[in-house]
This record gives structure tokens, sequence and C-alpha cells, in this order.
């Protein structure tokens, strides 16, 4: 119960801020170590995964609303300062290691199916596109309703159409699932495949309404989420890496390569082993998903 009581006492200080809860920290600053740097820099997985089967339970270190602010503005005043680099690349290690893990499980999981990860990945994806179309067909049904209650008789036989495309296409794609599943060889879990974003399993038999809710579902999305990020993070050390158009100082060789400054991963102790584990980790998933 006492263990209950303080998750309930974490969640509600990160929803209303120390301040509010008459908590003792509430002099913290933005720099103490008992404010969560995830949260500062972006998102904190422990807020991603409330009440699903990845359930962190309530971060402990502080997220306030009002360091946050604080941060922020003293980035933008000092953007040089070399604690953000290092808050920075703390924030990006933490969510790759945490993506890193899901990974795990996953190629765990296909070694429990027995198949391979191309089979499980090309499944999934037929399973997510069907789910995908299901939710745009139910969609369009309830635009012709509201188009045939406003008397737009045009718009709606258009609309009526693109939902008969839509069906043919879902109709194509379940044959193609099927005839992948009857191939896929015997097994006692040969219905079953793997999330290769979330890391949860799927049936082929599951409805088409199970599958969208599962991949409209907050773990999954969560996920998605974080694997954009990782996407986003190599993005912007690609861009740091080709740095500013060199220039030719007088009396001087012309200057190339990315300047080593607060930027630079190099510039930082481990950098270089964090950006090769972030860009492998990074194109495991992306390899999968997209």
């Amino acid at each position: 119960m006492g263990r209950l009581a303080e998750m309930q006492r974490k969640l509600l200080e990160q929803m209303m801020g120390p301040e509010a809860m008459g908590v003792a920290n509430a002099n913290l600053v933005w720099s103490d170590e008992k404010v969560c740097r995830n949260f500062l820099c972006g998102t904190c997985p422990h807020a991603l995964f409330t009440n699903t089967k990845m359930d962190l339970g309530a971060c402990p270190k502080s997220h306030t609303e009002r360091l946050k602010t604080e941060y922020i503005a003293a980035k933008e005043a000092n953007p040089s300062d070399p604690i953000f680099n290092r808050f920075q690349m703390e924030y990006e290690a933490n969510i790759f290691a945490f993506v890193d893990e899901c990974d795990r499980r996953i190629r765990a999981a296909h070694r429990r199916l027995e198949k391979t990860p191309e089979e499980n990945a090309k499944t999934t994806n037929l399973m997510r596109e069907i789910a995908e179309i299901e939710l745009a067909i139910q969609g369009g049904t309830e635009k012709i309703e509201t188009l045939g209650e406003q008397g737009k008789v045009d718009e709606s036989m258009r609309e009526m159409a693109a939902i008969e495309a839509l069906k043919s296409e879902k109709a194509d794609k379940e044959r193609d699932l099927q005839q992948l599943t009857d191939t896929s060889g015997a097994s006692g879990h040969q219905k079953l495949r793997v999330c290769d974003v979330c890391g949860a399993y799927l049936s082929v038999l599951d409805s088409d309404r199970r599958l969208a809710d599962h991949f409209g579902g907050k773990m999954h999305l969560g996920y998605h989420e974080l694997r954009n990020m990782l996407s986003k993070f190599k993005e912007e050390r690609e861009k740091r890496k080709m740095g500013p158009p060199s220039s030719t100082p007088s009396g001087g060789a012309p200057t190339s390569g990315p300047p080593r400054s607060g930027g630079d991963y190099r510039s930082s102790r481990g950098g270089d082993d964090y950006r090769d584990r972030g860009d492998r980790g990074f194109d495991r998933g992306s390899s999968r998903y997209e």
C-alpha cells in the first residue's frame, strides 16, 4: 500500500508540479540531478507507457513544467554552453538504450517463433496495412452519411467510389496474407507474428478492429514515437558531420570536416561510441518498420 501511495504521489507531482503539492524540492533548478533530463530535452519514456504492459511506473526524478520552461529559456539564451550538449547526448543515449532493449525482445520473440525476421516483417506489414485500410473505410462511410445529410449527392458518390476501391485493395492484401500464412510451414506458432515496432505478439486470426486497436494503441505509438526520435537524432548528427561550407583562410590550406564544437559528438567523452551504436540501432529498427 505504501508503494502504491508513493506512485500516486509521484504521478500527481508530475502532473501538477512539486510547488502545487507542497513538496520540499520546489526550489530545484533545472540543472539539478533530481530533475529528469529526458523530460527537459523532450520526452520521458516513463510518461509514454503508463497503463500498458510496458508501464515503467512513475519517473523517480522531477517532471516540472516550470523547470522545463527555464531550461528552454536558458538554452536559447546561451546555446553554446557545453551543458546543453551534454544533456542532449545523455537524452539521446537513454532513448537509444530503451529502443535497443525493445529490439532485443523482438529478436528473442522471432527466435521463439522459429521464423525469419523477413517473414514476420512482411506479415506484420500486411496486417498493419489491412487495419489502416479498414479505418479508412470506416471514416469514409461516416463521411458519406454526413454528405448525404447535407444533400451533397455528387461528393457522396465520389466518396463511395473511393471506398469501393479501398475494399478491393483490402481484399487483395487479405489474399496475400492468407497465401503467406499457408506457405509459412508447419509450426505450433505459425498463426503468431511479432510486431517489429513494439514487440507485441499479433495473430493473423485477429479481426481488423483488433489489429487497428493494436497499431493505434498507446504502447505501439509510444515505441513508434521513440523510433522517430532516433531518426531525427540521426539526421541532426549527419548535418553536424557535414558542418558549414569550407573556407580558405588567407595564407593557409582550405579547412574541411565538421568543427569540433559543442554540437559535435566527438567533443564529449564516449561520443563516438554512442554515435556508432545509435546509428546501428536505428538502422535495424527502420529496416523492419519502414
